[in-house]
């Protein structure tokens, strides 16, 4: 089965574990009130078990010797996505200009990778742990930076947001591997862990469902003519200025397809949360994340498309 009848299938299953989730919560088999908890138990529980299984398991400093660069990547990523959201940020108008740039530069950049790297290569393949230290510091910045979209610079520093969970288990994970004690953990604590960590997709999947689905009820404004210029840039644009950025540059296929995967993805499943928590209008949020996610289903098979020709094999 070829990568981009991979990588379709790989979004397609995302969409439908969120459709479940929209009908759970419209059929009121699960509360409102549950969907935070359902959140945190995949952030604060299962993604750190996924994070942690998968470095110890497969991570060997040996076969990649040159690991620390992934996450110098990531910055470089990072430097060209502000570059381009400064810039389109100016096509949508000024009063949802805040949730339109905030929507462009803060993406989904571990869970649809996961799901799609996992289709690709297996549950336990080495891009797996390339991805998890491809985004080591992205969760901490992810925390921090969103406030500034919006003006609200918060004064003291916030550590729990820096070290927080999935970054404690990714050292954590780094260092026994790395001191060569990973023989001492038993099977069955690495065992309990990966049924945790197995969770953590659909759960967010779950959530985002259900969370679309409040949104639907409450039947608020829809913003038609942003929603096709978002999805254009970000589901289009991005991914061809990255490709046209990885054939100049050349970098190695493993490298290569993690930036387009970054560039190609929709925002990330916070962000609806985010935007409430700074007062901004979070039903456009919604919106861009709904219409970027059914998008993908057609853009991110075509970018990997468009990625296999310029570096066919990996």
């Amino acid at each position: 089965m070829d990568l981009v009848t991979i990588t379709f299938q790989s979004v397609l299953l995302l969409l439908g574990i969120g459709v479940f989730g929209f009908l759970i919560v419209q059929r009121k088999v699960v509360p409102e009130n549950a969907l935070g908890a359902l959140s945190n138990l995949a952030l604060d529980v299962a993604l750190p078990c996924l994070v942690f299984v998968n470095i110890v398991s497969n991570f060997s400093p040996q076969e990649i010797p040159d690991w620390w660069v992934l996450p110098l990547w990531w910055g470089v990523f990072t430097g060209i996505a502000a570059l381009l959201t400064g810039v389109f940020m100016f096509a949508s108008k000024k009063g949802t200009r805040r949730e339109f740039a905030m929507s462009l530069f803060l993406h989904n950049g571990l869970f649809f990778p996961l799901a799609i790297l996992t289709g690709m290569f297996g549950g336990s393949s080495p891009y797996l742990v390339s991805l998890f230290l491809f985004m080591l510091f992205y969760p901490a910045f992810l925390f921090n930076i969103y406030p500034y979209f919006f003006g609200k610079n918060e004064k003291n520093i916030n550590w729990k947001r820096i070290f927080n969970v999935v970054f404690v288990s990714t050292i954590l994970a780094l260092v026994i591997r790395f001191i060569d004690v990973q023989s001492y953990v038993p099977d069955i604590v690495l065992s309990i862990l990966s049924m945790l960590g197995a969770m953590t997709v659909p759960l967010l999947m779950l959530v985002i469902g259900g969370s679309l689905s409040l949104d639907f009820q409450r039947k608020g404004q829809i913003y038609s003519t942003e929603i096709v210029k978002f999805v254009l840039i970000k589901n289009l644009l991005f991914p061809l200025v990255m490709l046209g950025v990885l054939v100049v540059i050349r970098p190695s296929y493993q490298i290569g397809l993690l930036l387009m995967l970054q560039s190609a993805v929709p925002p990330v499943t916070a962000l609806p949360i985010f935007t409430k928590r700074v007062g901004g209008n979070e039903s456009i949020v919604n919106q861009f994340l709904v219409a970027s996610f059914i998008g993908s289903l057609v853009s991110i098979p075509l970018a990997i498309s468009l990625f296999t020709w310029f570096f066919p094999s990996g």
